[in-house]
C-alpha cells in the first residue's frame, strides 16, 4: 500500500473544518446575527436503532438570551443552505432572536 492514509472524518480535517466554517456562516446570513453571536457546529454519530448514522448539531447562543439548537439529520460536508434554514424555520424562538426567516 502507498501513500498515507487521512482520515477524512478526523477532527482538525480541511474537510470537517470547512464545513463546519460554511455552516457558522450560513447560520449567520439566514438568522441575520450579530458578529457577537455564537454559533457553534458539531457532528454526532448515532447508533441507536432507526437514527440517522450522521447528525449536525446547530447551536445559536447570544448573549442571555435563550440558545437556540437545529439538529440536522445529515454529515456536516452534506449540508447546503437550504437545510439550515429550513431547521431553523421549524423550531420555537427563532423570531425572538434573530427576526424572520425569509423563505
Amino acid at each position: 500500500m502507498s501513500g498515507t492514509f487521512v482520515n477524512p472524518l478526523a477532527r482538525g480535517t480541511a474537510g470537517v473544518i470547512n464545513s463546519a466554517r460554511a455552516i457558522k456562516q450560513w447560520t449567520r446570513e439566514v438568522l441575520m446575527l450579530q458578529d457577537d453571536t455564537i454559533v457553534s457546529v458539531n457532528e454526532l454519530a448515532c447508533h441507536l436503532p432507526g437514527c440517522p448514522p450522521k447528525e449536525t448539531v446547530v447551536l445559536v447562543m447570544q448573549g442571555p438570551g435563550p440558545t437556540m439548537q437545529a439538529s440536522i439529520h445529515k454529515p456536516m460536508k452534506d449540508i447546503v443552505i437550504e437545510d439550515i434554514a429550513s431547521a431553523f424555520s421549524r423550531g420555537p424562538g427563532v423570531d425572538e432572536l434573530a427576526g424572520a426567516i425569509e423563505p
